[in-house]
């Protein structure tokens, strides 16, 4: 069988793709699969690259430009006995565009579908459905670029009216920590959205809360399996896109040292959450904990990060999966729900 890696991608999360995919290239399980590169530009230009038999000893591989790979349409990857493997974080990534074109052109891929990967990717979106089946969430105020452009002072009053100092400011479509600030007074909050509003054209703002950053695996179609949790212990105040990938000051403690019931309800959480959204394949949910123990959901990841320093891997190594295997039950899970998609004929 061939996998067909599909990495890089427009959005501002594109170098994040290069080290999940380069990790992950390292893994699969060549005797069984062929993996051909598919890069996507930042530009949005797909270039088909090798076909790989072994793992790659460098990252430079990944590389791919219009000299030294093939330029290709979207619809010249359609093979029999291929999956599609989207190593994509953010915008036209992991919010339903490329699972949406997948399923256009009945293709099987990994990961979440096209109605679960845009809700979860917009975090506004995410509030409103996880808010219906009593899912804990910090509070937050919506913002519309229009809103803050025709009424920037209407915008403070009412983020000051309904939270306190500090409040985290973020793009509602964005990971990887990217475009969120903290905001301690008025000018930092306006400092703070005008940067968030430069990844979207929709903002949150959320009451910042004293809390340690809790995170449970979730992988599974219909029979969906937790991991414990884990924690980041963060070497600095603000876990922001420099500390998470570049500096890496953060330490991942796994199991997470919190009470067995806080573990217990934070892996039930994170089942609600990832079925409520119909979600599949896999996610990451990310709770915060207060000092009184109490859990808020801050976000659901339908592509984790699968850096070697990444969160979700090393959760579910901890469950007995190691990583090889993780993304195999990926794959084979992918392929399951392509194949009972094609018993639902359309007449």
């Amino acid at each position: 069988m061939k996998i067909v890696a599909l990495y890089g991608g427009k959005s501002a999360e594109h170098e994040i793709s290069i080290l999940s995919a380069y990790s992950m290239l390292q893994a699969f399980y060549y005797e069984y699969y062929q993996v051909q590169l598919v890069y996507i530009t930042k530009e949005g230009t797909w270039l088909k690259g090798p076909l790989l038999t072994e793992a790659p000893t460098a990252e430079e591989v990944l590389h791919l430009t219009e000299e030294t790979a093939t330029k290709i349409k979207v619809g010249d990857i359609v093979e029999e006995d291929a999956v599609v493997f989207p190593i994509l974080h953010g915008p036209n990534g992991e919010d339903g565009t490329i699972q949406g074109l997948l399923e256009t052109i009945n293709m099987p891929y990994v990961g979440t579908g096209v109605l679960s990967s845009a809700c979860a990717m917009d975090k506004i979106m995410t509030k409103h459905v996880l808010q219906q089946i009593g899912i804990p969430q910090v509070p937050y105020v919506a913002v519309a670029k229009g809103e803050w452009k025709d009424d920037q002072e209407g915008v403070f009053d009412y983020c000051e009216g309904s939270l306190v100092y500090p409040m985290f400011i973020k793009p509602a479509n964005m990971g990887s920590s990217v475009g969120i600030s903290k905001a301690e007074t008025r000018e930092e909050l306006q400092k703070a959205i005008d940067l968030a509003f430069q990844y979207d054209r929709r903002v949150i703002v959320e009451q910042g809360i004293d809390a340690r950053e809790i995170e449970v695996g979730v992988l599974g179609n219909d029979e969906v399996r937790t991991t414990v949790p884990g924690e980041i212990v963060k070497d600095v105040a603000f876990y922001d896109y420099e500390s998470k990938y570049i500096d890496n000051q953060v330490t991942l403690q796994i199991p997470a040292d919190i009470p067995e019931e806080i573990q217990d309800k934070a892996r039930e959480l994170a089942k609600k959450s990832y079925i409520a959204l119909d979600c599949s394949g896999l996610s990451r949910c990310d709770f915060f904990l207060t000092n009184n123990n109490e859990l808020f959901l801050n976000e659901l990841n339908t592509m984790p990060g699968f850096t070697p320093f990444s969160m979700y891997p090393l959760l579910w190594k901890e469950m007995g999966l190691k990583y090889g295997d993780l993304i195999e039950e990926l794959i084979q899970l992918a392929l399951m729900r392509h194949k009972e998609k094609q018993q639902f004929v359309h007449e």
